[in-house]
């Protein structure tokens, strides 16, 4: 049974979404009754998913909640090219093996929003790898050099005197294909995949079909709040980050942020986050709702009472300064060893610059006291417990 209701469809087209390409035509299936056959393109270059990769899980669940079919679309054939989306230079290739290897894990992932036993899995390699070099060139008649140029990040490497490799063009194209042979009606994607999701549209028309619809979903901040979350800055957060480490990264992301987060990266209906919005606006303390946000996630990711432990540690170390239990012990295998290079070892600073500054703030304790010289030498034949920041715990041993 298909849900036509216009409650539920103005939900989804309006909830946590940035663009709907075109929207009247997709307002237009949604109404039909059909089932629709709704497409989410991964190059699976990675195994570690964050909360930023489920922002358009989430919104294919709300889809499949509705009936539609749900179809996530593995590039073992892409991928091993590389999506040139934001890149300054050409991806490194990957092979077809740990593509598929990879795949499989995100699926494991997914399961938190989506029912992996009614989505559709396709690998297009299936239907890429046959094609022939007269194929090939019929795909790239649909469009021109200059087309391809105008993408930001070719602009940009142009201006930087930076080389664009040939196949770099051929990426949207295969994106494209993949939605003739998958006869999608409708393909979701963030908003810097704006580009290869048209390229659907138009080779789709090209191969006489009914052009896709598309909806584009917000790219989510990191925990810095400034740049996009990834794991190369530092700013994510895991979907498989323990509970308290969860709730942990949650309490540093900006004020400004906490509702784009309600709305993107939990179940949190959009009444209660306007709400939510409301209460801010007027004067709230933003740690009550970020303790909640916290909360909100780790029931997704873990369970009820992993997230009241979470807060309730949190809460501990930081109101109460309290030790947590369960810390960490790290064997070094030297005697003796430098504060900052201690710190820089364990990844409890991203720099040393960065190490000897929480230093000199007297941010750093060893065993309960604080250190304030950066060059001193810890002697390390005694367990030592290392506390670098609030939250920060090590147990040192020779």
């Amino acid at each position: 049974m298909i849900n036509t209701s216009d409650e539920k469809i103005n939900e989804v087209l309006n909830h946590g979404v940035v663009d709907v390409i075109v929207k009247e035509e997709l307002i237009k299936k949604l109404k039909s009754g059909e089932k629709l056959r709704i497409k989410l393109g991964i190059d699976p270059s990675g195994t570690d998913l964050h909360i930023g990769h489920m922002v358009v899980i989430k919104k294919l669940r709300e889809f499949q909640e509705m009936g539609h079919q749900i179809i996530l679309l593995f590039g073992n054939f892409t991928g091993q090219i590389g999506d040139p989306t934001g890149k300054s230079e050409a991806r490194k290739i990957n092979t077809k093996e740990k593509l598929e290897a990879n795949a499989k894990k995100y699926i494991d992932q997914v399961k938190f929003f989506l029912d992996t036993d009614k989505v559709e899995v396709r690998w297009n390699a299936d239907w890429l790898e046959p094609l022939n070099f007269a194929d090939v060139i019929k795909l790239a008649s649909c469009f021109t050099v200059s087309q391809m140029l105008e993408r930001d990040m070719f602009q940009k490497r142009i201006q930087n005197n930076l080389p664009i490799s040939i196949h770099e063009f051929m990426y949207p194209l295969m994106q494209g294909y993949d939605s003739v042979a998958l006869k999608a009606d409708l393909e979701l994607g963030g908003t810097d995949q704006t580009f290869n999701l048209l390229a659907g549209r138009t080779i789709q028309k090209a191969n006489g079909q009914v052009p896709q619809s598309i909806l584009t979903v917000p790219i989510l901040e990191g925990t810095d709040g400034v740049k996009k979350m990834g794991k190369s800055e530092g700013n994510y957060i895991a979907v498989d980050d323990v509970p308290k480490e969860m709730f942990g990264k949650i309490m540093r992301v900006p004020d400004e942020l906490i509702t784009k987060y309600f709305t993107l990266a939990t179940n949190v209906p959009s009444n209660e986050i306007a709400a939510f919005e409301k209460r801010l606006k007027n004067g709230e303390n933003p740690m009550i709702l970020k303790k909640l946000l916290g909360k909100e996630l780790i029931k997704i990711y873990h369970n009820e009472d992993a997230a009241e432990k979470a807060e309730q540690e949190f809460m501990a170390i930081f109101s109460n300064n309290e030790i947590p239990e369960d810390i960490e012990l790290k064997k070094i295998g030297s005697n003796e060893m430098n504060i900052v290079d201690l710190i820089i070892a364990n990844n409890m600073a991203k720099s040393k610059s960065e190490a000897r500054r929480l230093v000199d703030q007297g941010g750093v304790k060893v065993d309960g006291e604080k250190i304030t010289d950066p060059n001193m030498i810890l002697d390390l034949k005694e367990e030592k417990l290392l506390q670098v920041g609030k939250r920060h715990f090590l147990k040192i041993v020779a």
